[in-house]
């Protein structure tokens, strides 16, 4: 039985004010005596642990600890024998007693601009709000964490991209913040979401957030320079923060990364909150040199016993639910530094059950205890106030019936600055037993059991059970006991004290009628031991593939010599179709072309009748990008970068694999005018996203015209952002390069020292991306339609002499094939699509072999993680659509998009010393037939049709044998969720914030 009792220390030690203020309602004067706890177990930290060892406390700080020490005469004792006392913990993360503002804004329509006067122009940039400021200690919160081991907590606003600072205080229900607040602004948050208070539009995306926050550190650094005319409150706020502790909360693997890469760039040691599943990256998780904040959140087994429903779970889930728990054991073994949080748990009550698998799983004991003292307090700069029990700090500390990690033991007291808090009696009387419960001249049986905690009872007479609660806080006792009479609900009630094996009291009668009762103790209560109980099994963890879910590779795959013997190449060179022709592949590099090739150390493979490609290139592609294809929330965003957000997990990798496809163009999609900027890419299944990219190619940036930029297909709500018709768009292009211009020409100034001007322009990131396209150093590919559009983006490259690299889709281009021609530009086209919108009604599948004729660079691309497994078959349309040759019709998946994306010198076709992206089909490429049997990237094979059988065979083994794993969970009693179908949506150039507009799901 719990007794949530708040004891404090010699009475008047209470302090409700500063010791200076006068005291109006009661005297002054404060006893200040010694409280020792003795006789105890006590980890002085992880490492140091003695036995029989005291405490001694004087008002809120510890004055002695050791086996040894001196007690004063008029010191209180508390005997703690058989006792374990450990640190308090720490929580590092949490919103506890955060008062949460609400939303000032209402209305549908989005907001594009900020809403607050003298503050930094987006409202999800906050570092001017402080914790402290904002605060009502809960003290029912209290309670629940206190009970959980806690006794200092940093508490912040977990709101906005910059959310400000957080505080770190005590949980100590005795006195006010005064003495409660350790440290009123500890630390500095970020996260990537945006904040609730505020619909301002940008960002919209996870690249628009990384974005936003660059480009905060290059204002709060422009700003402390005295170069701006103006006030802003955020970035003197941010700067000042800049001595804080820095906690980044990224909530994925893959965010850790991001987070840590954007702390890279600045100088900036973030201690970064993750999600569980670091085990998963442990590799490039180790490389950050990060400390993390990890919760232990683990998923709760799936309910698959309905054969139907199992279905909706995929096995990177149910993989998922056996291997969370590991996550801090493979950490530790790894040395990454750490700290243990409680948050995101749908109940505090789960941390220390989960806390306790944890270790079951496999976390030693002294990192579990660390992970929640003396890290997070050194972490925080605290170590010298909290995180051990050593003199001279805070008398935070815990007392456990046991070891903290047995679950049978339990917390029984947490002292708080010397506070003491009894959460469940230490002394109760065990009643356990079977007495002779008498009243009204009748005689009954009444057997007490189950745990001293949580005591059950039964009441018997003549073989009938009388259905019996029972509760006891010493001394006293009381129950309810159900009549016989199964029709009526009525209940014999007890109540008295214990005493010398008996109890006795007062009886009230089923007829309201009182009388005395007693239970005299006639026979022990017997400890059942379940001898055929086998003591609990560590489960196997299954192994961590590359990426985590099904297909993923069981090690990350290495680079092969390879000989494929008497294919039929297609060079995709002048030297065309060669016949029975041999290719060696070393070092992630074509060595030799030709017949009869020998190599001792190869993999020769027989490829007679097969056909062996480069590889195909998708030029325009929105695979693999984690969180928003599109930054719609401003008509510019040329910040923003798909680099941020290349995800190594999207299972469109793997299937464009399967399709022949080894390179992509990651485009931002068509939200703006001006949009994000590309990642070109290789298809690495199972490699990381850094290892994915390709970091020498030359760099794009997504440029859009048209109804999707007007926002002529947003709904009326959402038609307030300029521009909203096709001569606004122009006026954006001719705004932001003419801004451009001046821009560099500021910057010349200040660089040359000849300018007028001796104060230092703001860094702009998006200025410099456009003054990289002014400098030809960045290339544009345009979404477009209409020839009138594509007139005028034309005329407009030329005005301010560059070049538009790429105008894709441009379904309308056989019209101007000419003039693009003429301007130098290609055209990256669908094979046959139509009439999707009403700007594409003029569309053709002669278009192809039309800009084909006219000279213009052609590239058939997909723009569909779905049509790019087939691009194959898109570009044997054009073969029948303008009589374009086979070989041509190759070239525009593979040589004409290395060449429109100027990496042709490395990839695109078969020819000594470009990289092996190759690929090799069982039919012509051009087939509806043919399959990708072998997809090699830099000599690696990354899909092999042989080995995708056996692993599809694996994957229905794993499967079944994780289903009853979940089954064997559920029957064991462990709560569970019920299966969620999840849709992996495919992103498309229309796609706004996260949302997907088709859904493609698959059972795995």
């Amino acid at each position: 039985m719990r007794n949530f009792i708040l004891l404090f220390f010699l009475g008047c030690f209470a302090v409700q004010s500063q010791e200076y203020f006068p005291k109006n309602d009661g005297v002054k004067q404060n006893f200040k005596n010694y409280t020792a706890i003795i006789n105890a177990t006590v980890y002085v930290n992880s490492t140091q642990k003695l036995e029989n060892a005291s405490i001694l406390i004087k008002e809120d700080k510890i004055v002695e600890v050791g086996n040894s020490i001196k007690i004063p005469n008029n010191a209180l004792i508390v005997d703690a024998k058989g006792k374990t006392i450990y640190p308090s913990f720490i929580e590092i993360f949490s919103e506890f007693g955060i008062t949460k503002g609400t939303a000032k804004s209402t209305g549908t329509a989005p907001q594009y601009d900020g809403s607050r006067e003298g503050y930094y122009w987006n409202d999800h940039i906050k570092p001017d709000y402080n914790a402290y400021e904002n605060l009502g200690y809960d003290s029912k919160a209290a309670t629940t964490l206190r009970e959980s081991g806690f006794g200092t907590v940093l508490s912040h606003n977990n709101d906005g991209v910059i959310a400000g600072t957080g505080l770190f205080w005590t949980l100590n229900d005795i006195g006010d913040n005064s003495k409660r607040i350790l440290n009123n602004a500890i630390s500095q948050h970020f996260s990537f979401r945006k904040s609730s208070l505020s619909r301002q539009s940008y960002p919209s995306s996870l690249m628009g957030s990384m974005a936003l926050i660059r480009q905060v550190y290059h204002d709060a650094k422009w700003y402390a320079t005295g170069s701006s005319t103006t006030r802003d409150f955020s970035l003197e706020a941010f700067n000042n923060n800049k001595k804080l502790v820095q906690i980044f909360n990224s909530g994925d693997k893959l965010n850790n990364l991001r987070a840590d890469k954007i702390g890279d760039e600045f100088g900036v040691n973030f201690i970064i909150k993750g999600k569980g599943n670091e085990f998963e990256r442990i590799e490039e998780i180790k490389k950050t040199n990060a400390t993390y904040i990890i919760p232990i959140n683990f998923p709760e087994p799936y309910d698959v016993s309905d054969n139907y429903l199992a279905q909706l779970v995929n096995v990177g889930d149910m993989k998922y639910w056996n291997q969370a728990p590991f996550n801090l054991k493979i950490l530790a073994e790894n040395n990454v530094p750490f700290v243990i949080t409680s948050a995101d748990l749908k109940e505090q009550k789960s941390f220390l059950p989960n806390l306790r698998k944890a270790v079951f799983y496999g976390l030693p004991k002294e990192k579990a205890i660390a992970a929640l003292t003396e890290n997070p307090a050194k972490v925080l700069n605290q170590y010298d106030k909290v995180g051990s029990i050593s003199k001279g700090k805070l008398a935070n500390f815990i007392i456990v019936s046991g070891d903290i990690f047995d679950e049978k033991s339990t917390i029984q007291e947490n002292w708080v600055q010397g506070n003491r808090t009894i959460i469940e009696k230490s002394t109760l009387t065990d009643i356990r037993g079977i007495y002779d419960l008498t009243f009204d001249n009748q005689t009954f049986e009444l057997k007490i059991e189950g745990e001293l905690s949580k005591l059950d009872a039964k009441t018997t007479k003549d073989s009938i059970n009388y259905g019996t609660k029972i509760q006891y806080n010493e001394p006293w006792f009381n129950a309810v006991i159900k009549d016989k009479d199964t029709l009526k609900a009525n209940f014999l009630r007890l109540s008295g004290v214990f005493d010398k094996n008996t109890f006795r009291g007062k009886a009230i009668l089923q007829n309201g009628n009182e009388t005395t009762w007693t239970a005299v103790k006639k026979g022990e209560h017997e400890l059942k031991v379940d001898k055929d109980k086998k003591a609990p099994k560590v489960p196997v963890m299954y192994p961590v593939t590359f990426p985590n879910l099904a297909y993923g590779n069981s090690s990350k795959p290495k680079q092969e010599t390879i000989l494929f013997k008497n294919a039929t190449v297609w060079t995709g060179e002048k030297d065309g179709i060669l016949k029975e022709t041999d290719v060696l592949v070393e070092n992630g590099k074509i060595v030799k072309i030709g017949k009869n090739i020998s190599s001792s150390n190869a993999k020769s493979i027989d490829a007679t009748g097969k056909h062996l490609t480069a590889g195909i290139i998708d030029e325009h592609s929105h695979i693999a990008i984690s969180n928003g294809v599109n930054e719609g929330g401003q008509n510019s965003s040329a910040e923003v970068t798909i680099e941020d957000v290349v995800n190594s997990d999207d299972i469109n990798i793997y299937r464009n694999l399967s399709g022949g496809v080894t390179s992509a163009n990651l485009l931002h999609g068509s939200a703006n005018p001006i949009g994000g900027r590309a990642a070109f890419v290789k298809l690495k299944w199972g490699f990381s996203p850094d290892e994915m990219l390709v970091k020498d190619a030359p760099k794009y940036i997504k440029f859009a015209l048209g109804e999707n930029v007007k926002q002529s297909n947003w709904g009326d709500n959402a038609r307030n952002r300029f521009p909203q018709s096709r001569m606004g768009v122009e006026q954006v292009y001719e705004d932001y390069f003419s801004r451009a211009i001046a821009y560099q020409n500021e910057w010349k100034a200040f660089k040359s020292g000849n300018g007028k001007n001796k104060i230092e322009p703001r860094y702009d990131v998006e200025m410099e991306v456009l003054s990289e396209i002014l400098n030809k150093k960045r290339f544009i590919t345009c979404h477009s339609y209409v020839q009138s559009e594509i007139n005028m983006l034309i005329k407009l490259a030329d005005r301010y002499d560059f070049k538009i690299q790429t105008f894709t889709h441009i379904l309308e281009g056989y019209k101007v094939a000419d003039k693009m021609k003429n301007h130098g530009v290609a055209g990256s086209t669908f094979a046959d699509w139509w009439a999707y919108k009403f700007e594409v009604n003029d569309a053709i599948p002669y278009n192809a072999a039309l800009m084909h004729s006219e000279g213009v660079q052609v590239s058939i691309n997909s723009d569909d993680a779905e049509m790019s497994r087939r691009l194959n078959q898109e570009a044997a349309k054009t073969v029948k659509y303008g009589a374009i040759t086979e070989e041509e019709a190759w070239n525009f998946v593979t040589l004409n998009p290395a060449k429109i994306l100027q990496v042709d010198s490395k990839v695109g076709s078969i020819k000594v010393g470009k990289d092996a992206d190759v690929v090799l089909w069982s039919d012509n490429p051009l087939s509806i037939y043919a399959k990708a049997e072998k997809t090699v990237v830099d000599g690696i094979i990354f899909y092999d049709l042989e080995k995708e059988a056996v692993a599809s065979e694996t994957i229905k083994k794993e499967r079944a044998s994780l289903i009853n794993e979940l089954l064997e969970a559920k029957n064991s009693g462990l709560k569970t969720q019920l299966p969620t179908k999840k849709s992996t949506g495919h992103y498309h150039c229309d796609t706004l914030d996260d949302f997907c507009t088709d859904s493609h799901y698959k059972i795995n």
